[in-house]
């Protein structure tokens, strides 16, 4: 398992850029004009890209700490953004003064409310936002997670998110708290990533022109995972970034050498195919369970380590398509839930419900 908490953030490597820059400035006996414009262009456009990492908040278990517990341990463990799945008012009010970033759902049951009545959405946006907004540090509202074009919901996501937004708007909160939806990889298809497109257009190019008219990121549930599981030929170094070579060469000239970034651009490229090029994608879930059982036998402890310490790791490059631009992360999940599915969904827990990690990883990245 990879071991990253010795390893040089790019803050680091940018402070340390700019120290030898004034450094040798400075050392100069006398500046020029030329070197001053230089230098008054260069520090200000200087940006540091740097992959934001949260952990999903599931609460569906018996044993789970307390809400505020919860979010001690993110602050102690140096995690700053938070994904939950229902607006919980023990955990918003524990979140107060904290600055994690926070993912809010709708949850699947107010979603037809939200998208026939826009009062609702008003109402729940006043009582699970407004509410907290003035110290709680909300970044995105997800209309419905995983809702997919033939389910019953399908047709309340884009009027939910039309009112939500408006709700939001009226409250002055729309530049600052940023509505989508979230999806799984199975709305798109196509290979090579290249060739990837949504496989309900009528569904999903109008929640495309929405974000980008909103200037908002398409939330996306990356499982390499679920992906590795359902497809023989996959392998499991492929899937857990441990390939030492390229599986995948794109028609493009890209080069694929893990799951996860293939799955992420064949997510871009429908985005591209449906009118929203330049739309970001925040990997809303991705992660890997320690037991439980599968066809495979992958479900390990040894092998869910090293996933989500690679992944940690590799976010912060980017992906083949967009290289360079860090990609949002958030693992799924906080702790393990003894009361989801059973199998493999109970066991995706970056913690034990005792608080104690499963795992060696450095969050900060």
């Amino acid at each position: 398992m990879a071991n990253l908490s010795n390893r040089p953030t790019a803050a680091a490597a940018a402070t340390a850029w700019l120290f030898i820059v004034a450094t040798l400035l400075l050392s100069c006996q006398r500046f020029t004009v030329a070197t001053l414009l230089l230098l008054a262009m260069i520090l200000p456009s200087f940006r540091v890209t740097e992959a934001q990492i949260g952990v999903c908040y599931g609460r569906n278990g018996n044993n789970l700490p307390s809400p505020q517990d919860v979010i001690n341990l993110y602050k102690s463990r140096g995690i700053t953004r938070m994904r939950m799945y229902d607006p919980g008012p023990n955990s918003l009010q524990a979140l107060r003064g904290t600055n994690i970033g926070l993912i809010l759902d709708v949850p699947r049951t107010d979603l037809r409310s939200l998208g026939s009545d826009a009062g609702a959405a008003t109402r729940w946006v006043q009582k699970n936002v407004v509410a907290y907004a003035s110290n709680v540090n909300f970044r995105y509202i997800a209309v419905g997670n995983e809702i997919m074009p033939g389910d019953a919901e399908a047709g309340s996501i884009l009027p939910a998110m039309q009112n939500v937004q408006n709700a939001l708007r009226s409250a002055n909160l729309a530049d600052r708290i940023k509505v989508s939806t979230a999806v799984k990889s199975s709305i798109v298809d196509g290979f090579p990533p290249s060739k990837g497109f949504f496989t309900s257009s009528s569904y999903m190019n109008p929640i495309v022109n929405f974000l980008r008219n909103n200037n908002s990121p398409l939330l996306a549930n990356i499982y390499p995972y679920f992906a590795y599981l359902g497809t023989g030929s996959i392998r499991l170094d492929y899937a857990l970034f441990t390939s030492p070579n390229a599986q995948v060469n794109d028609d493009n000239g890209l080069q694929y050498k893990n799951l996860f970034d293939a799955l992420v651009d064949t997510m871009y490229a429908a985005l591209a195919r449906a009118g929203g090029p330049n739309i970001p994608i925040v990997v809303s879930e991705s992660g890997w369970p320690s037991a439980g059982g599968d066809s495979r036998g992958a479900a390990t402890p040894g092998n869910a380590a090293t996933y989500y310490a690679n992944l940690i790791g590799h976010v912060r490059q980017g992906t083949p398509r967009k290289n360079g631009q860090a990609i949002e992360t958030y693992l799924f999940a906080m702790f393990d839930e003894n009361q989801k599915g059973g199998g493999t969904e109970n066991n995706f827990g970056v913690f034990s419900p005792n608080q104690q990690p499963k795992y060696n990883l450095n969050f900060r990245g």
